[in-house]
């Protein structure tokens, strides 16, 4: 097989999540425990951090693979979604995992699988060929981000260095649960014995939870935002304080989301228990932050790709990441907001629309997966909270019809959905003017 035709295995002959949704799903670590033991166990042969939580996990799994990249150590990080390239999943210091390894990967197991006879998952056989991988290019540390939820993911073989719980809301409840502290046990799934465990953002529901799973295990706890606190400089430099003593002055942040103040409380809380057994400075700490991006490949985090109009794009995609959106939305300065907007179908639509300024012009669309929720359907559900608009069948005519619309001093906000955003990024004409303008 050439790359393509092994990418196109991957897609079309696993069951994967985000494409058709909960049915890809197992309920146990059967399939990634044989297929682990099939590839010798190739994730007892590097340290890892392990990386759960609703929202922020991604940026902070970054921020920590930037982090250790400046202190000087090879560096893995396996993360999903992928917006472009299915690659950017599997990357070593910042560069994606060669096509020559995916297609290697996968037609062995093929081979492998003519004795195993597994019916493996997409997430679960590219959970082993990150963790070889890793294992060939013999990483110091690889920064390991949960797919879902925590106790069923199929990165929960691993046993880390730290686990780092970011936050707890609501999204994926049909498979995680109704409610929070139901949600935050399958999050706490990761917590492993005597393993120090990290919480970004403590909360009254959850809480409890958190403590009575590091009790049993015996797992040291901080809660980040109890620890730790920030304040910005004019100059939009942050100091970061604990216990009203200075820790870090001169964070320069990369990362421009109002939301990212949290997670870099969740990423300095990490980064100082894992001093106790790493050596990283203060100086690889502060240039990781300010150069996640260039480091790692990070993209889609209230991301500018245009300035004439601005256009901004994030992944925000539940309520809790579109609450901060919403807020930072705001504090933004244009003439006219316009947003190019479309969601997936197992998504609670209510709870994110309630949050849309009725100000805006909507341009409804989807991405072309299994899952996204009709255009049509989302633009009705949309009318019924003040949010009015016209519906598009694709993303490149629905940010088509905003540019056309939308004034020099305009912002165009593009989101809703990981997937929105990913086929913005992939058409590479986002900035170029259109032919009518």
């Amino acid at each position: 097989m050439d790359y393509q035709q092994t990418i196109h295995y991957l897609y079309e002959n696993l069951p994967m999540f985000h494409r058709i949704g909960p049915a890809a799903l197992k309920n146990d670590l059967s399939n990634t425990k044989t297929l682990d033991n099939a590839y010798g166990f190739p994730h007892q042969h590097f340290k890892t951090v392990h990386i759960a939580g609703t929202n922020g996990k991604g940026s902070v799994s970054h921020m920590l693979a930037a982090i250790f990249q400046s202190a000087g150590y090879k560096t893995g990080l396996f993360t999903s979604p992928h917006l472009i390239d299915f690659r950017e999943r599997i990357k070593v210091n910042g560069e994606m995992i060669p096509e020559n390894d995916v297609v290697n990967f996968v037609s062995d197991f093929i081979e492998r699988n003519k004795i195993l006879n597994l019916q493996a998952s997409f997430f679960e056989l590219t959970t082993i060929m990150a963790f070889d991988f890793f294992r060939k290019e013999k990483v110091d540390i690889a920064i390991v981000e949960v797919g879902l939820g925590g106790r069923l993911d199929s990165t929960n073989i691993i046993t880390p260095e730290l686990s780092v719980i970011t936050n707890i809301s609501f999204d994926h409840t049909a498979i995680l649960g109704h409610t929070l502290d139901k949600i935050a046990s399958e999050k706490a799934g990761i917590i492993k014995t005597g393993v120090p465990v990290i919480i970004g953002e403590s909360h009254p529901k959850t809480c409890n939870v958190f403590l009575e799973k590091a009790s049993q295990t015996g797992s040291p706890i901080t809660f980040a935002d109890e620890e730790f606190l920030s304040k910005t400089q004019k100059n939009g430099e942050l100091s970061i304080f604990s216990h009203y003593k200075k820790m870090y002055e001169n964070i320069t942040p990369e990362l421009k989301g109002d939301y990212q103040q949290k997670n870099i409380l969740t990423v300095i809380a990490a980064i100082e228990v894992l001093k106790e057994k790493i050596n990283i400075t203060d100086e690889a700490v502060r240039n990781g932050i300010a150069q996640v991006t260039s480091l790692t490949g990070l993209q889609g985090r209230w991301q500018q790709l245009c300035e004439t109009p601005r256009i901004i794009c994030d992944t925000g995609h539940n309520e809790a990441g579109m609450r901060w959106v919403a807020g930072q939305l705001k504090r933004e300065k244009y003439n006219r907001l316009h947003i190019v907007f479309g969601m997936v179908s197992d998504k609670d639509t209510s709870s994110v629309l309630a949050l849309l300024p009725t100000s805006a012009d909507y341009y409804f669309t989807k991405a072309p997966i299994e899952r996204a929720l009709d255009e049509i359907n989302l633009k009705e559900k949309a009318n019924s909270f003040g949010l009015n608009g016209n519906a598009y069948p694709t993303v490149k005519e629905a940010l088509d019809a905003a540019k056309k619309r939308a004034g020099k001093n305009d912002l165009i906000f593009v989101g809703g959905s990981t997937f929105i955003v990913a086929e913005i990024l992939t058409n590479n004409n986002t900035c170029q003017p259109l032919k009518s303008q």
